[in-house]
């Protein structure tokens, strides 16, 4: 379903879509854990963020094994990418779950669960947003491995510092 858009490989064009919103819904995470004052102001927007890449992440993924069909397999690369929604999920609810609770907490609405519970989503949403990054990178990292290890490897004649220095 998800293969070519204009002759062009969906997979590249939807994983950068990802590359980009999840890093800001990491680094809003972090932002409004740190800073209770921005989770009504800024708190909708990372939600956003993080809801638009899980929506994205099955898209890549499938159209990953569509662009595997006709460039091969991807090695480690397609494993790492099959686990990221199980890194954003978690990331959307607790970012969510702190929103929520800043809402009520503003709304004077009583407070769910124990007075420590908001600090405890936060603590949690911070741990998540820094797991999301390394499996971010890890995925990158692999991808681009497998896309670009032979073509320089093979083009490099000889590694780093075989380069005129001037």
């Amino acid at each position: 379903m998800f293969d070519l858009i204009n002759g062009l490989p969906w997979h590249p064009l939807v994983v950068h879509a990802v590359v980009v919103l999840l890093p800001l819904a990491v680094l809003g995470t972090i932002a409004i854990a740190i800073r209770p004052a921005w989770r009504l102001a800024y708190g909708p927007l990372v939600v956003a963020f993080a809801a638009i890449s899980v929506i994205l992440i099955p898209i890549a993924t499938s159209s990953g094994e569509s662009l595997e069909k006709r460039v091969g397999d991807p090695g480690k690369h397609a494993e790492l990418g099959d686990q990221l929604i199980w890194f954003a999920i978690p990331l959307l609810v607790l970012v969510l779950a702190l929103v929520v609770l800043e809402r009520r907490r503003a709304g004077g609405k009583p407070a769910i669960g124990p007075g420590a519970l908001p600090t405890i989503v936060a603590g949690l949403a911070v741990l998540v947003a820094l797991a999301n990054v390394v499996q971010v990178y890890r995925i990158g990292d692999s991808g681009a491995k497998a896309v670009w290890s032979d073509q320089v490897s093979s083009q490099s004649g000889g590694g780093e510092g075989d380069g005129d220095a001037g």
